[in-house]
């Protein structure tokens, strides 16, 4: 099995930011779906509109020895999606423009990783459904604080305190592992051109715009038309276009 991690954040535009990080989630789980890959929500934060604030998601491929992995794939929707569309909730037919971040890290093995456990601070709270409702009684999902760098992770999809941890712990792995990636490449003035726009690196690489029913890859210089069979999981002809640039 190949796993990566998927990590959507609403950036500058509230309300319709939040729900543009929605309409990203559901092109990246349809565009899976497609592929025959597993994606499964692990943790968020919904707003009253159904948007996300933040959104982390597993995707998985059972992959074969012809196949490329996963992170080789996805790598390049890793940066600042930017949307300029009129907001449902918009009155006076203004186009806003929002954003929303997309860092896509692969699942990283416990032995490459070493986490004292002493520097961990670990809090269990009840998972949410839809709406912001609690949908357990019980408090099966799991937060973890990494106390050296102050990175928090959460797993409240799995049906128990042991699952949600261990996904948990995942999460925090992958995010370890790249913030030491990051650092190493910055020490040695390299920093790779491949996977910008994670948390760190706030690079626009991509405009949703509805008015003009494009979407335009600015590392590219590219642009394709037809916006809503492309946010309906028909990425193939942008991923394999970035593939070709990286």
């Amino acid at each position: 099995m190949d796993k990566v991690i998927l990590e959507i954040r609403a950036g500058v535009g509230g309300e319709e930011a939040a729900i543009f990080a929605g309409d990203l989630t559901r092109m990246y789980q349809k565009y899976s779906a497609k592929q025959n890959w597993k994606f499964a929500i692990v943790d968020f934060n919904q707003t009253s509109l159904d948007g996300y604030k933040t959104l982390i998601a597993e995707i998985e491929s059972p992959l074969t020895a012809s196949e490329q992995n996963l992170i080789e794939i996805l790598k390049n929707e890793s940066g600042v999606h930017r949307i300029q569309r009129i907001p449902k909730t918009e009155k006076s037919g203004r186009v806003h423009t929002s954003t929303a971040s997309v860092a896509v890290l692969p699942e990283i093995e416990q032995k490459e990783i070493q986490i004292n456990p002493s520097d961990l601070e670990i809090s269990f709270f009840r998972a949410s459904g839809p709406g912001g409702q609690n949908v357990n009684k019980v408090e099966t999902a799991v937060r973890i604080v990494h106390k050296s760098t102050g990175i928090v992770v959460a797993s409240q999809a799995g049906r128990s305190q042991h699952a949600n941890r261990e996904q948990a712990m995942n999460i925090l792995r992958a995010k370890l592992y790249e913030k030491k990636r990051l650092a190493e490449q910055a020490i040695l003035g390299n920093l790779r051109q491949d996977q910008i726009g994670t948390a760190e690196r706030a690079e626009k690489i991509r405009t949703y715009n509805f008015p003009q029913d494009r979407i335009t890859d600015h590392r590219l210089n590219k642009s394709w038309h037809n916006i809503e069979k492309i946010m309906n999981g028909d990425l193939d002809p942008i991923i394999k276009a970035c593939q070709t640039w990286s």
